[in-house]
């Protein structure tokens, strides 16, 4: 049982996929929310708030609105030190970062923009805002906080816009809720209230500032990476950045470090014309998809390590010459094993960070360390804290985005860093004289070979509410792929908090099923420690389930 693929999957894009960035950026200013209808309205997922200006939900009413709302919400917090902005390659971010710009000024924000209007990788911008912060104190009134423009791998018809408060992360819905909450309130009253000055008043003005993200961020890498390791091993690494955000910081990485680093494209098109597409036939620049990394897939073998990163350089996808592309819970799995190895100062109650519908091989990889592992829901929002106190050591999402701390044990960003990621697979080659492949097939040789699969299928906004509702009560199975349910939970075990769908458990297999916070669709998420034919019953029996909740009702589901 597999996710519908398109016949286009793989390929690159034909003409009439190509969105037009004329009319994508001229609805941006032209069409105008209805908060009234729900779709419009400002909605803050896992990451921000998303949407198209075509879908009238991400237009410059929204980021205005959000923008003041986030405004007062530092006033209220007493927040007033830099606000450290970034944008992504998206043809709406641009735009967006504008608009946004003309409200901070006007509400008097400290605006920190990267040089020349380039380009800034989302852990460009936490690692800034953890620098600053580090120096003021975490309670000081001149702490920063930060924006970063970006749907992240989202297609090139969307825009997104996230907050990331004075502990460098995503923000939690303690924060969000509120800003969501005076950001539509703003849209029902035709943004009464909301202070704003002309754009080149807005560049000109005292407070907007330029900062040099690039440098800072590329000179403090060795501070979490041992890039002489790398350096000295010659490593032959390749890098696609899939267009995005962090498509210049590459090249000033081989030439601060001295790295033998080739990039694999450096074209700049908001269309995205140089992908191949995804599962879908959308374009996506998801580095975890075997189907957008055609084009760095298909020159593994010039290099002992290669790897991607998506728009906002928050993901990553590794690829080795043995292996090709490697599932992000394989790497993920490695990359902890690594770490904390091979990282002597970070302390003995560093724990794991991992998501519910992560592997469970990453479990017995922290059973091996004598490791805690803290399960949450899907949300990097979840490990900020953790990262930032250094009590988790290593954070990870199976959807191949990462963060872990320092070499000597303190935060690095507190948001996902695909960068950092991707040149661990560089260092762990260079030290262990192995490709993360080879490591990933040594792990499973101790600890056993997980199956896994993600099964995506479209969902409406009704659909997507109807799965997140789903309540333990509501199955009353008592079998999965003939082996006793031994849980059915809709709860995190690492902190309690709900996980917007269901996870069903059993000793050697799992299932987990939850509508997506950034696209209207769903996933499913299999795992089995028995092989290929247990984990397609599984996730039979999970494709069951949620026909019931999104097609019959809640009383079929009561019945499973």
């Amino acid at each position: 049982m597999t996710t519908q693929l398109s016949p286009l999957s793989g390929q690159l894009a034909p003409a009439d996929v190509l969105i037009n960035i004329d009319q994508l950026v001229a609805a941006y200013f032209s069409e105008k929310p209805d908060p009234t209808v729900a779709s419009q309205r400002v909605s803050f997922g896992t990451s921000g708030h998303r949407g198209s200006s075509l879908d009238v939900s991400f237009n410059e009413q929204h980021v205005l609105a959000i923008t003041q709302a986030i405004c007062d919400y530092r006033a209220v917090q007493g927040i007033s030190g830099p606000l450290f902005m970034g944008i992504d390659t998206h043809a709406l971010s641009q735009p967006a970062c504008d608009s946004a710009l003309e409200v901070l000024a006007a509400n008097g924000v400290k605006v920190m923009l990267a040089p020349m209007g380039a380009f800034t990788p989302t852990p460009a911008v936490s690692h800034a805002i953890l620098q600053h912060n580090r120096k003021v104190g975490a309670r000081d009134a001149a702490r920063a906080d930060g924006i970063v423009v970006t749907p992240s791998h989202n297609p090139p018809r969307d825009g997104g816009f996230k907050y990331n408060p004075p502990h460098g992360g995503p923000a939690g819905s303690d924060v969000t809720g509120p800003i969501q909450a005076a950001a539509n309130r703003y849209l029902e009253t035709g943004l009464e209230g909301v202070r704003r000055m002309p754009l080149a008043q807005a560049l000109r003005a005292p407070t907007t500032h330029r900062h040099d993200y690039m440098r800072a961020y590329v000179d403090d890498l060795d501070a979490v990476i041992d890039m002489e390791a790398i350096r000295s091993a010659s490593v032959r690494m390749g890098v696609d950045p899939l267009g995005g955000a962090g498509v210049h910081y590459w090249a000033a990485i081989a030439e601060r470090w001295k790295l033998d680093l080739t990039v694999i494209g450096e074209a700049v098109d908001p269309r995205f014309a140089f992908m191949t597409l995804d599962w879908d036939g959308q374009i996506r620049m998801d580095p975890s998809s075997r189907f957008a990394m055609q084009r760095l897939i298909a020159v593994k073998d010039q290099f002992d390590i290669a790897f991607g990163c998506d728009t906002d350089h928050d993901r990553h996808g590794i690829v080795t010459p043995d292996c090709g592309l490697l599932p992000s819970n394989h790497y993920l799995s490695v990359a902890i094993d690594y770490l904390f190895r091979h990282r002597p100062d970070w302390g003995t109650h560093a724990a794991i960070g991992k998501t519910v519908v992560s592997t469970e091989l990453i479990s017995r990889v922290a059973s091996r360390l004598q490791r805690t592992v803290v399960d949450v829901p899907v949300g990097f929002k979840w490990f900020a804290a953790g990262l930032l106190d250094g009590s988790l050591g290593f954070a990870g999402e199976e959807s191949a985005g990462a963060a872990f701390l320092r070499r000597d044990g303190t935060a690095w960003t507190t948001d996902k860093d695909g960068i950092t990621a991707a040149l661990l697979s560089a260092e762990m080659t260079a030290v262990t004289g192995k490709s993360p492949g080879a490591l990933y097939r040594s792990l499973t040789d101790a600890l056993g070979v997980p199956w896994a699969d993600r099964v995506e299928a479209p969902a409406t906004p009704e659909q997507k509410k109807q799965l997140a509702a789903l309540s333990p009560g509501q199955i009353t199975a008592t079998q999965l792929a003939g082996e006793s349910i031994t849980e059915v939970s809709n709860e995190a075990p690492g902190n309690g908090a709900n996980i917007g769908g269901i996870k069903v458990c059993a000793p050697s297999g799992w299932y987990a099923a939850r509508p997506s916070g950034t696209e209207d669709i769903y996933k499913i998420y299999g795992e089995s420690f028995q092989g290929d034919d247990h984990l397609q019953q599984i996730l039979q029996q999970a494709q069951a389930t949620v026909d019931a909740a999104l097609v019959c009702g809640k009383k079929d589901v009561d019945r499973l």
